[in-house]
């Protein structure tokens, strides 16, 4: 009985290749988990702002100045006051947060991350 024609597996040349893939990926993953954690804090940012009462009826600077004080607090160094926008609204002012993050993946390959949030903030603080 030849005990070779009865195993069975993976290559030292298959292991490799799955190596190498599966480390491609999360390496690309490690570069783009940054730029979507930041998007959380943002967005956790704006929802929080949403909830303190009184906020609709402030100017735009003063809440600008309230969001950039919360990201300020979970690092978050890619939205600059120039993607805040507001909009006036019946009872408030919708907040729109619009920007870009560009990360470098391997050599001039870059990976781009739009990202776009708004809210709504209502007098009362919570709608």
């Amino acid at each position: 009985m030849n005990s070779k024609k009865a195993q069975r597996g993976i290559t030292l040349t298959s292991f490799l290749v799955v190596l190498i893939v599966v480390g491609f990926f999360l390496y690309v993953g490690m570069k783009l988990f940054p730029m979507y954690q930041e998007n959380y804090a943002v967005r956790s940012a704006m929802k929080s702002l949403a909830n303190e009462p009184g906020i609709g009826s402030m100017q735009p600077a003063n809440i600008q100045k309230l969001l950039f004080k919360r990201l300020y607090i979970n690092y978050s160094e890619n939205v600059k006051p120039a993607n805040v926008k507001f909009d006036r609204k019946d009872n408030g002012w919708t907040m729109r947060v619009n920007y870009e993050v560009r990360r470098p993946l391997i050599g001039n390959i870059d990976v781009v991350g739009k990202f776009d949030s708004t809210q709504d903030l209502s007098r009362s603080g919570v709608e």
